[in-house]
């Protein structure tokens, strides 16, 4: 993992994790499931990168699994922390699904690899973990969901389908996170601004329509 995702945003990933062997391996398993994938990567090749033996990686996490799982468990509560202080924030429907997008884009865009293995690794996971973290993405979905009702009521937004909506805008700041590369022309902030402004044209209500003479 890059330095620029280990700080942009004044967040570190993985900083609650310790100790440092500890997070030194999860930083690892991060950087080799987002570039080889979760199945095609072995324990040794985690604690190879770590700078450990494979005997050491088992004094921290019992499995390969058991890695996966700490890191989204630990993504999907960012992303949940994200995207429940931009609903529950001052401001207008309008105001807050602008700061909910920013703030959840640039979080994608920062820390793309952390969130390629958060967000698409999820299969890989064993049913009960599975079931804990999609029990985390639908209260983020319900805070999204919840702007655009209240944009809704207040007239503010035209969205005849508020849950597909909630979808589509999900899926496409999440989606940032696979295509981001620091080498790219834009900062995070800029993709972050651009999504923003994207979504709001997609919710905007309409005018009235002139009436006829």
């Amino acid at each position: 993992m890059d330095s620029a995702e280990e700080t942009t945003g004044g967040y570190r990933p993985w900083s609650e994790v310790t100790p440092d062997a500890a997070r030194r391996l999860l930083v690892a398993a991060v950087e080799a499931f987002a570039e080889r994938g979760y199945h095609a990567t072995t324990t040794r090749d985690i604690a190879g990168r770590a700078g450990m033996s494979p005997a050491a990686l088992y004094i921290h996490y019992k499995t390969k699994e058991e890695l996966l799982h700490r890191i989204s468990r630990l993504g999907h509560d960012k992303a949940l922390e994200i995207l429940t202080t931009a609903a529950a924030g001052p401001g207008s429907a309008a105001e807050r699904l602008d700061g909910a997008v920013r703030s959840f884009v640039r979080w994608h865009a920062a820390h793309h690899t952390t969130a390629r293995v958060v967000q698409y690794e999820l299969d890989a996971l064993a049913p009960e973990h599975r079931s804990e973290i999609v029990a985390l993405r639908r209260r983020s979905d319900a805070a999204v969901r919840g702007i655009l009702a209240d944009g809704v009521e207040a007239g503010e937004f035209d969205v005849p389908d508020v849950p597909g909506t909630t979808l589509a805008v999900l899926s496409l700041c999440i989606d940032v996170a696979r295509w981001f590369s620091v080498a790219g022309q834009r900062t995070p902030d800029e993709v972050g601004a651009l999504y923003a402004d994207l979504v709001l044209r997609m919710v905007a209500s309409r005018p009235p329509a002139p009436q006829k003479k």
